[in-house]
């Protein structure tokens, strides 16, 4: 493979922020329910999509115009530096107001916000058309680890060890060493940290692209503009995106809003089982990264987003009336692993269909879609009829109608699109 080197170093970047990155992405949801302060976190979670509806199709620009490895360089030096600096203020201040809790919540959420795109697209650039499924599946397995050991990390930062004792997959594991719980700035000073490595590992990057681009004029807004009328014009392909994309809608609402809450006060667990959770979820991901293409390799991509999302609402109905943990961590596996599947692939279909020109924007409409999707979710389920422990369950059954009638469009759509 070409560039190899170049996509180990990548990945090895993205791994190690990704850790620290997805122990503070669970920490922050749990620190807000623990304070009984979740609609306040819900008006910063909308707020942060309200802001993304402008920011992501901007983002999307400049995956497409700019060196998308500059990129990565400067939303990580940004970043890194915003989230180290809010760290030693905590540190030096003892304590972290609520608001710098949610400003560390909202730079990882806009970093997020052009770092998965820009990802995608850089990996599409340096891959030959032929390893498009290998990657998607490298990456999806790689994310998804990191998943896994965010987790088992915020379950063992989050509640400590003083027991003798750490959660791992819902089981108390004996451990021989004593830890005492952390505080939220020592999360994110750890975060801060892996920003620096991964700054360092990305400029070590030396690639030649596979797909070349070519340079556009004109303003921000015509540009923008250019993968509008792409989308447009292959209305189908847009269609089809728009569809598969509402299980990821879906997704992010329970990762990063309604599973701290659901598990405090429905299932009445605590941030043990909410890490556990997490893993959980990582683990189904990480077999779709390993299998998911095999599995559905004889009926096309379209077809076995299909049948995951139609899956995933099955699953979000039983989270809705039954009250179970073990029923949440088989949910959150089979969840997982469906996501990620969809996600593979989606992306590995959309490579083969939208040019690598306008990848990121066409890719920042989509996300664009689905941040209007989660604006309308957050508004509805920040109500206080759903902060209560016997109603909460029922924002899983609004998010089955959604991916219903998600199934019922991808239904229409599948004659109409390609079947590879």
């Amino acid at each position: 493979m070409k560039n190899s080197t170049a996509i180990m170093l990548l990945f090895l970047a993205n791994t190690i922020s990704g850790i620290a990155q997805g122990i503070s992405m669970i920490s922050i949801p749990w620190y807000f329910s623990q304070q009984e302060d979740m609609t306040r976190f819900g008006m910063v979670y909308a707020l942060a999509t309200l802001v993304a509806l402008f920011w992501v199709p901007f983002s999307g620009m400049l995956v497409d115009k700019y060196n998308r490895k500059h990129i990565f360089l400067a939303i990580t030096s940004v970043c890194g530096a915003l989230v180290l600096g809010i760290a030693v203020w905590g540190q030096l201040q003892d304590i972290l107001p609520w608001w710098a809790v949610a400003a560390v919540f909202m730079i990882t959420f806009f970093n997020y916000n052009i770092h998965y795109p820009n990802l995608y697209a850089f990996a599409q650039e340096i891959t030959e058309p032929s390893q498009y499924g290998r990657i998607t599946s490298i990456l999806e397995i790689i994310g998804q680890m990191t998943s896994v050991l965010a987790g088992a990390g915020a379950a063992m930062l989050l509640e400590g060890t003083q027991s003798g004792s750490i959660n791992l997959f819902g089981a108390e594991v004996n451990v021989a060493f004593q830890l005492e719980p952390w505080l939220i700035q020592d999360v994110f000073l750890l975060d801060g940290i892996t920003y620096v490595f991964a700054f360092l590992i990305i400029s070590l990057i030396r690639y030649s692209p596979i797909s070349e681009r070519v340079p556009e004029s004109g303003s921000v807004w015509k540009r923008l503009q250019t993968g509008w009328n792409w989308l447009t014009d292959h209305r189908h392909i847009f269609l089809f995106g728009l569809f598969s994309y509402v299980l990821f809608a879906t997704i992010l609402i329970e990762g990063f809003y309604l599973g701290a809450n659901y598990v405090q006060l429905f299932l009445e667990g605590g941030a043990g089982v909410y890490a556990a959770s997490e893993m959980y979820f990582a683990l189904g991901s990480l077999l779709a990264g390993i299998s998911i293409r095999k599995v559905f390799a004889q009926i096309g991509s379209p077809r076995s987003i299909l049948i995951l999302t139609a899956l995933s609402a099955i699953l979000y109905v039983g989270l809705t009336f039954y009250k179970s943990i073990p029923l949440f961590y088989v949910s959150l596996f089979l969840i997982g692993l469906s996501n990620a599947g969809t996600r593979i692939q989606r992306v590995t279909y959309l490579f083969k269909l939208i040019p690598n020109q306008v990848y990121g924007r066409a890719s920042g409409i989509f996300f664009l879609f689905n941040a209007l999707l989660r604006i309308l979710m957050v508004g509805i389920f920040a109500l206080p009829l759903f902060q209560q422990g016997d109603t909460i369950q029922y924002t899983f059954g609004i998010m089955a109608i959604l991916l219903i009638f998600a199934c019922v469009g991808l239904v229409y759509i599948l004659p109409k699109v390609p079947r590879h």
